[in-house]
């Protein structure tokens, strides 16, 4: 039996689903205590003072902390550093402040924090906190933001530009020059809510007596944190442990360092108690958003729908501060804005806005929707303009096979692809011939059908530490087989992939291996999950660990079984040799028979343990075909689906049933952008979908039945030829439904709309 790419159910499903999975508010602990957040009511204003004195009397309150309290204790939280970056022009990030010092900068931000015996004492006592506010008038709009004679919110910044990025390659003025037609227009992409199932959450206790910090957080990254609480509160490294329980999603958010997990870790090395923090739904929206970006382009391309060249003008939003992850989408944005295309002249400009809303940072696909919205609905917009067929613009400009790896002139090299394939077979599975007859036969009484397009790639395995990831085998001295690794899953099922790997590669049942990840602790190296860089990087530290473990358990079956080593067999649960299959033995009795034989060295309790790490040399690239076809009321303005087809190439793929369910949440993410989803401010700065009231999150009835194929051209990148999966469907569904849509909308003179296309949206441009 083979069980890599077969579709083994999750083993990590059975504890979720029956209730006994282990969340972070599933921890008690002795004497614990729990500490909430006092926030900002306004987007910007100075403070004039803060009285706690009310909640500090309320009696079952422990401490409250103010910024004053911890001046010159606890720094300002740190954002990513991108040095070496030759687009960078301009790049000076504020650093968000643990709590607000002089003045608050958006609606939301901590101000201070209270400690008492139980959550219903401290949710008092944050109300009994009372701020003194001057309220200053916020700036909302990027656009404004920049302009040298806005208001600064940041002083010592000397402007509302955090980043600005240039970079140009081939010749962009003789591009325009020589072109038959110029496509002009501008995207706003949204702010998003990532709205995890699971808010985050931190429980940290400090022992006194061994001054050892353990800490409980729903993190993707524990490793990072470990290493940042190490750093921030001046704690010895191996006197850190952080643990990552059963994580409700994070999407990139759980990704970050905010201000509690400095303050709850500060707090209770100070009171020598446990302290929990959990976060509500309303501070999860305020807290961070993905996306918000506007970008203009502007195509050169032939009669023909080739592309001469183009260039982007993007203005990023990036709120008050700066947080680990908000450079990643920025840059990203840039480096991706040439998808799967031969472009050969590009420019690129961006600037990044101080805003006086929540930071943004990365959020699944970070940056690449941006970029991928801005082209995809442009080629759309060149193939109506020159009455071409979308998908024959797309399969004119594909770069070929034979040209990878393939660099782009932004920077990225691709890997490798077969795009026009991809594309083709996703068209096949939509019927896209037969719906633009039918679309073309509905009368101006019928609702309208559109059919939309998106051809796009995804980088995974993203830069620096990102590349790294370390794994461990360990084998008892009962056969026992445990597989420790650096990554910290959040949904995607590494535990069953990983599972899987190391039945083949050792000839065992996938249920016979116990994965363990998530406890620093327990395996001190590692860099967690994101930038869909599981299986790529992880599963290829774990894949070079079991080869050496595989080597070492054929020397010492050749030893035992009187074999040559390339004899060896593995399989059904058995070593054996191949020349005689019923020589064999479970790797249990093997290693007792290698320890009589005195084999190995150690005595009886000897296990076998083997360790490794693998550093990717250059991102993979993913690639997704989406096709769409919608018909929309043109009464109401209600998009309703008729088909969803889509093709994704990954590589080499461990288990389809895992990237179905990666692909079918990626999908729904998309649909929520393109149709529901968006912050919505008012003219103050007050965020107007603060809750899931009024943040409109795709339900079960949004999302249409899915046809999804894939197809594989493995990435030399790694050595299973795999590529990320975990946010390729992200990027293309967006402007796939978004296209549908405006292709719907183009006979009564529509030609964009920004998302979320809501029916009043729809229904207003209806009407001239």
């Amino acid at each position: 039996m083979t069980y890599v790419g077969q579709p083994v159910k999750r083993f990590e499903d059975a504890p979720l689903v029956t209730g006994q999975g282990r969340f972070l508010d599933d921890v008690p602990l002795p004497g614990m205590l729990y500490a909430a957040m006092v926030r900002s009511d306004y987007a910007h204003a100075r403070i004039r003072s803060v009285d706690t004195s009310a909640a500090r009397d309320l009696p079952g309150v422990v401490e409250v902390l103010v910024a004053s309290d911890i001046a010159g204790t606890l720094e300002d939280i740190p954002s990513r550093p991108m040095a070496g970056e030759q687009m960078i022009q301009e790049m000076h990030p504020p650093t968000h402040p643990v709590l607000a010092k002089d003045k608050v900068c958006y609606a939301g931000q901590a101000i201070a924090i209270v400690v008492a015996r139980d959550h219903y004492i401290a949710a008092e006592a944050i109300e009994l906190i009372s701020v003194d506010y001057e309220p200053l008038p916020p700036i909302m709009d990027p656009d404004e933001a920049v302009k040298p004679e806005c208001p600064v919110i940041h002083p010592e910044l000397g402007a509302n530009v955090s980043i600005r990025l240039k970079t140009e390659g081939g010749d962009v003025a003789a591009a325009f020059a020589q072109a038959d037609h110029v496509v002009r227009q501008k995207y706003d992409s949204q702010r998003i809510a990532p709205a995890p199932m699971e808010p985050r959450g931190i429980l940290a206790d400090y022992q006194v007596d061994d001054e050892t910090l353990t800490v409980w957080n729903s993190t993707q990254a524990p490793h990072r944190v470990k290493g940042y609480l190490a750093e921030a509160l001046n704690v010895p490294a191996d006197k850190v442990r952080v643990i990552a329980p059963d994580v409700g999603g994070s999407f990139g958010m759980k990704d970050c360092i905010y201000s509690e997990d400095l303050l709850v870790h500060y707090l209770s090395m100070k009171l020598g108690r446990p302290i929990k923090w959990l976060e509500s739904r309303q501070e999860n929206i305020l807290s961070y958003h993905g996306r918000g970006q506007s970008l203009a382009i502007e195509m050169a391309v032939k009669n023909d729908g080739t592309i001469l060249g183009m260039r982007v003008q993007v203005v990023a939003d990036a709120g008050a501060y700066f947080l680990l992850t908000s450079p990643s989408p920025i840059f990203n944005t840039v480096r991706r804005i040439n998808g799967p295309y031969v472009i050969p002249a590009v420019s690129v400009e961006l600037v990044a806005a101080v805003t006086n809303k929540t930071p943004t940072g990365a959020f699944r696909g970070t940056g690449g929707p941006e970029s991928a919205f801005c082209l995809e609905r442009t080629l759309d917009l060149v193939a109506k303009d020159l009455g071409l067929d979308p998908a024959d613009v797309r399969k004119k400009n594909f770069i070929p096979p034979e040209s990878f790896p393939y660099q782009t002139i932004t920077g990225p090299t691709y890997d490798s692809g077969a795009y026009t394939e991809g594309l083709d077979r996703a068209l096949a599975l939509a019927d896209y011939d037969g719906w633009r007859q039918k679309a073309a036969q509905r009368g101006p009484d019928q609702p309208a059908i559109g059919i939309g397009l998106a051809t796009v790639l995804k980088s995974s395995g993203s830069s620096g530490d990102h590349r790294i990831e370390h794994a461990q085998v360990k084998i008892d001295r009962f056969g026992e087989i445990t597989v420790l690794t650096g990554l910290s899953p959040h949904g995607q099922g590494n535990g069953t992939s990983f599972a899987q790997m190391t039945a083949d590669e050792l000839g065992v049942d996938p249920s016979q291996v116990r994965v363990v990840h998530g406890d620093t602790s327990l395996f001190p190296n590692g860099v967690g999950t994101s930038a869909s860089r599981g299986l790529i990087v992880g599963g290829s530290a774990l894949y070079g660990v079991l080869q050496e473990a595989r080597e070492k358990l054929a020397s010492l079956a050749s030893q035992v079984l009187g074999c040559s080593t390339v004899d060896v067999g593995f399989g059904e649960g058995q070593v054996y040799n191949r020349n005689d299959s019923d020589n064999g033995m479970t790797i249990a009795q093997l290693t007792a028979a290698a320890r009589e034989q005195e084999l190995l060295p150690g005595g009886d309790d000897t296990g076998l343990d083997f360790t490794g790490n693998f550093t990717l040399p250059r991102p993979a690239y993913s690639f997704a075909a989406h096709v769409v076809v919608v018909e929309v009321s043109r009464e109401t303005g209600h998009v309703n689906f008729l088909n969803y087809a889509g093709v994704h190439d990954s590589g080499r793929i461990v288990n389809p049933m895992l990237v179905e369910g990666q692909i079918h949440g990626g999908i729904a993410q998309g649909i929520g952008q393109a149709l529901t989803e968006g912050m919505a401010y008012n003219e103050d700065g007050q965020p107007l979908s603060a809750s899931l009231m009024d943040y409109a999150l795709p339900r079960a009835a949004h999302i249409p039945d899915l046809i999804m194929e894939n197809i594989d051209t493995p990435s030399p990148t790694n050595p299973l030829g795999s590529k990320g999966v975990g946010s390729v469907s992200t990027v293309p569904s967006p402007v796939a439904v978004a296209n549908a849509v405006l292709d719907a909308l183009s006979s009564a003179g529509v030609r964009h709309i920004d998302t979320p296309l809501t029916p009043e949206k729809i229904w207003r441009a209806l009407q001239g």
